[in-house]
């Protein structure tokens, strides 16, 4: 995330914000969400689908952290330095399931780069979606069925969306992709 956001500071002079959610990062451990995730691996590891529980444990976190990044875009845009500009949102995996309801709900969020999610629990939030998206699918995702991503994208209403398909697992984003998303937010943002 660091060398992420640096590069969207130097590059294309953005500020950025990286917010940990509950549990991640320097945040301290939610005793809830741990148990949540301990109880679906469980799950998982005796057969079931991950795909709806990811989906239902992202919704549950969604009602907590859409309202704190909307206060931190509030107090970043409060500093001289940055201003009340316009804003994009980059997030993956936990990052689009969060990212989804998040970008929905705030009109600020002028594009999106979203992506290694699926629409589960997202498609109602992604049809109120209407910035450009930049949507990034692994083909071979062993998290995400790429049948749920791809409804996810079908489901956003942007007039402009693009879909970035790589071959690969979960975790492994080409590192071509930070370039695209560049030009993308530069494209959008400037």
């Amino acid at each position: 995330m660091v060398s992420r956001a640096h590069r969207f500071v130097a590059e294309c002079d953005f500020a950025v914000a990286a917010v940990d959610v509950p549990g991640h990062g320097d945040r301290p451990k939610d005793e809830k969400y741990d148990r949540i995730a301990t109880e679906n691996q469980a799950r998982v590891e005796a057969g079931e689908e991950p795909a709806p529980l990811i989906a239902g444990f992202q919704a549950l976190v969604a009602r907590q952290t859409v309202p704190e990044w909307r206060a931190v875009l509030d107090a970043v845009q409060e500093l001289d330095h940055v201003g009340t500009g316009p804003v994009g949102y980059w997030g993956v995996s936990l990052g689009c399931g969060l990212g989804v309801p998040f970008v929905a709900a705030e009109p600020r969020v002028r594009a999106a780069v979203l992506g290694l999610g699926g629409a589960l629990a997202t498609a109602e939030a992604a049809a109120r979606i209407t910035v450009p998206v930049e949507f990034l699918v692994q083909w071979d995702d062993e998290r995400v069925p790429r049948t749920q991503s791809l409804a996810l994208f079908d489901a956003l209403a942007s007039a402009e969306k693009t879909l970035h398909a790589n071959p690969g697992m979960h975790g492994e984003i080409p590192a071509f992709e930070l370039d695209s998303t560049l030009r993308f937010f530069t494209r959008h943002l400037d």
